[in-house]
Order: structure tokens, then C-alpha cells, then sequence
């Protein structure tokens, strides 16, 4: 009699329904990455340039597109950190010459160029005023005749390269004590004459608030001695200040705070 063969079973081994799920599970998860992810489709493009254009075989190949390339992978790059830093250094000086310039130049049309001093330092521009071009002593009042200086410097303001830095407006006074009941000491002073000039850019010359950071320093940061009548008119003064340059993009118009001092 003959033997019955055993019934053959069809179909894929038993490990592959495992392996199966295990594949499926792991399509889910990087699903899941993607979906909570977000692509910068520029960013993704240059890459992709990048890659076609570096990764060749053959040196001096040419991407498709003329757009830069994220990174350089050809190995004669000799670019470093420091060289970097110094080349934005030496772009930042530019501008500020240039702003420098400009501010000068407008005085000039006015015969009003020494009403103004300059300090120009690693990436920072100030612009000094002396207060008695704008105040009468003891006062934080602007004067009338100063609302031509202010109004000049304030128009300069508004070319575009000073949207690209932070811009300060900070009051200075000597050493001798003032002690009123407006100004009780001269803390209240040095910060009421920076408020002042502030609130003249922004009533007469249409300046938003959050362009500018105000602070008083009182006798705190004297430029001379306050030994001597002369060192103390230097030390009287308000200070316009153009700093943190910042060369990939402009202000944001956050709101700003405003302090009294540091």
C-alpha cells in the first residue's frame, strides 16, 4: 500500500511575517519623524547642489544650478575661524565709516561740523553731543536750538544701514551733585536727557520706540578729569552709539527695553 506524502505547505517561511511587521513598523516610525519635522525646501535644495557639485569624480566640476553651495569639499580651502571673524570685522568698520560719512556730510551742508564728535572703536560707532548744545544746566529740556542738530541726525538715522545694528542713546553728567525735586540725583538727570532725545525722534521725526535703548550712566563713565571746569563739559554730554552690527540680516523690530543705567 502506498504512503500518503506528507502535505506540503505552501507560501513564505514563518520568519518572514516577523521580519514583515518589523519593516512596516520602522516605515511608521520615520513617517511619524517626517510628519513632526519641518524642511527648509531652500536649505534642502542647496544641499543637494552641493553634494552634486563636490562629491564628482572629476575636480572642477560644475553643478547644474549657480546658486552657492552649502559646503565646499574641495580640499584646497584654506579659509579659517580667525580669518572669518577678521573679514567681518574689517566689513562692520566699513559700514560704520561709511554711516560716519554720511553724518558728516550732512552737518557740513549745514556748517555744523563741530557740534559733533566721533569715536569710532573695534565695531562700535559713537556720535557725542555736548549737552549744552542741547540743554540748558541742570535741565533735561532739549533747547530749540537744538531741534535743527537733532533733526539732521535723526534723517541720517533712517538710511537703511543703521537698521542693521543696535542703537543706543545713553546721558552722561559730572561729578557735581544736583539734588531737585524734578532731579534728585544725577541718575534721574543722565536718564531724562537721554528720554528726551528720545522722545523728540519719536514725536517729531516719526522714530518707533523700539528702535532705540536709552540709559543714564550719571558720572560714571567720565571721557576726562573732573578736576577742571573744561573736563567736566566733556563729561556733560549724550551719547549716540551704533553697535552688534549684525550682517546676515536686519532689526526685527522687537520691542526693546529701556533702562536706567547698568
Amino acid at each position: 500500500m502506498d504512503k500518503k506524502c506528507p502535505e506540503c505547505k505552501g507560501g513564505a517561511p514563518e520568519w518572514m511575517v516577523t521580519y514583515g511587521d518589523l519593516v512596516t513598523l520602522l516605515m511608521c516610525f520615520f513617517v511619524l519623524l517626517f510628519a513632526f519635522s519641518e524642511i527648509d525646501a531652500q536649505k534642502f535644495e542647496a544641499v543637494m547642489q552641493s553634494f552634486q557639485g563636490s562629491a564628482g569624480v572629476l575636480e572642477g566640476g560644475k553643478s547644474i544650478s549657480e546658486d552657492p553651495l552649502v559646503f565646499d569639499a574641495s580640499p584646497e580651502n584654506d579659509t579659517t575661524p580667525e580669518t572669518t571673524e577678521a573679514e567681518k570685522l574689517e566689513v562692520i568698520n566699513e559700514i560704520l565709516n561709511q554711516l560716519k560719512g554720511e553724518i558728516e556730510e550732512e552737518f557740513e551742508k549745514k556748517g555744523m561740523v563741530g557740534e559733533l564728535q566721533f569715536e569710532l572703536e573695534a565695531d562700535t560707532l559713537k556720535i557725542i553731543l555736548d549737552d549744552s548744545v542741547l540743554y540748558d544746566p541742570a535741565s533735561a529740556e532739549l533747547k530749540e536750538e537744538s531741534y535743527e542738530v537733532l533733526t539732521i541726525l535723526g534723517e541720517t538715522f533712517k538710511n537703511e544701514l543703521f537698521e542693521l545694528g543696535n542703537f543706543r542713546i545713553d546721558g552722561h553728567t559730572d561729578n557735581v551733585p544736583i539734588n531737585t525735586l524734578r532731579y534728585p540725583s544725577n541718575w534721574e538727570l543722565s536718564t531724562a536727557r537721554a528720554t528726551s532725545v528720545l522722545r523728540f525722534f519719536r514725536d517729531e521725526l516719526s522714530f518707533a520706540e523700539n528702535r532705540f535703548v536709552i540709559a543714564g550712566y550719571s558720572d560714571t563713565r567720565p571721557r576726562a578729569t573732573n578736576d577742571t571746569p573744561e573736563g567736566r563739559a566733556q563729561n556733560r554730554r549724550v551719547e549716540f552709539i551704533i553697535e552688534n552690527i549684525d550682517l546676515g540680516s536686519t532689526t526685527d523690530g522687537a520691542e526693546t527695553p529701556v533702562t536706567e543705567g547698568e
